[in-house]
């Protein structure tokens, strides 16, 4: 499997020309909002266009395109993260647990400020690139607000969120909007073409099912083996009722590792959401409708928030994962 390319050093953007075509209209037009909120599921490229833009912008803002050269020397200095007037902030690694941190706070957001007081190296623009604003905490969020109240002249804050209801209104309402939409089905096709090309067509075309349009996550389904993973969903969705042996037996199937638990967790809960949509619809089929008739329809959101809350709390305070996956197949209904 071809690996992924950073979002700083891609010089590739597939589906999102007419989110391009927005900046480059917008900065050629002197209407250069000074915040961008670039949204949009996890792993469409929302990175990678904010980085695609800075490029663009520290190189001139010439053109009626944002590509750039790869040999460009603002392309290079980009990817290598050695960019005078380019500052990143995303979450940190803890020193102490070895691991991300799994929130942006408000050291980090300071530094915004501290960039945003210097003069522009080159006497140019100043450009930062604040990735997964959905991780803000309250005092980094407070922070950044406090940057985007008294913006600085020649200067772009470009925020990208997969979950912008998380931001605060008054962060959300001080940026202009941009969201991204999920690739379709033929971009999808061309684009996992290239970067699973070892795999078989099939397995591809049920990677790009799964990954809902989005390339960053049909990449980590791959590794992850989401495919097996899924076959494992949807025999335990079909099951008429899930016994507590079965649900330790799955438990002990996905083994210890974090990405094995997390991919599960993710495609049981997209099953669930694909079944309550299509029953509402009117379209679910024979195990969907086996599944969803042990209680009412509406009932079902509560079991997906659920999910997710495990999850999440699974991920975050390291519990046993074993029996986080028994404890959601438990919400399931057994016999």
């Amino acid at each position: 499997m071809s690996g992924p390319v950073e979002p700083r050093a891609n010089p590739n953007l597939v589906g999102h020309a007419g989110a391009e075509a927005m900046l480059c209209h917008a900065a050629h037009g002197g209407r250069l909002a000074h915040a961008w909120l670039i949204s949009g599921p996890a792993g469409i490229g929302k990175a990678t266009l904010a980085y695609r833009f800075a490029r663009w912008l520290l190189a001139g803002a010439v053109g009626e395109s944002l590509a750039l050269d790869p040999a460009h020397p603002a392309f290079r200095r980009v990817a290598a993260g050695t960019h005078a007037d380019l500052l990143t902030v995303e979450r940190g690694f803890d020193d102490k647990r070895k691991r991300e941190r799994a929130e942006i706070v408000v050291d980090d957001v300071r530094r915004v400020a501290d960039f945003l007081r210097r003069t522009p190296a080159e006497g140019g623009w100043r450009v930062v690139v604040l990735d997964g604003a959905e991780t803000l905490n309250r005092n980094a969020a407070n922070a950044l607000l406090k940057v985007l109240e008294e913006p600085p002249a020649r200067a772009v804050l470009l925020l990208t969120c997969a979950a912008p209801g998380l931001l605060l209104p008054t962060i959300r309402s001080r940026c202009r909007a941009l969201r991204l939409q999920p690739l379709d089905d033929t971009a999808m096709a061309a684009l996992l073409a290239t970067l699973l090309a070892e795999q078989p067509p099939e397995r591809r075309e049920r990677l790009g099912a799964l990954a809902e349009g989005s390339p960053g996550r049909a990449l980590l389904l791959a590794e992850a083996d989401g495919v097996a993973l899924d076959a494992l969903v949807q025999e335990v969705l079909a099951a008429p009722a899930l016994s507590l042996t079965r649900a330790h037996e799955v438990a002990d199937a996905l083994g210890r590792g974090e990405a094995g638990f997390t991919t599960f967790m993710q495609l049981l809960r997209a099953a669930l959401a694909l079944a309550v949509r299509q029953a509402a619809r009117g379209e679910a089929d024979a195990a969907q409708r086996r599944l969803l008739g042990a209680r009412p329809l509406a009932a079902w959101s509560d079991v997906w928030q659920a999910l997710g809350q495990l999850q999440d709390a699974t991920e975050h305070a390291h519990l046993d994962q074993r029996q986080a996956i028994v404890s959601g197949l438990s919400l399931l209904g057994m016999s």
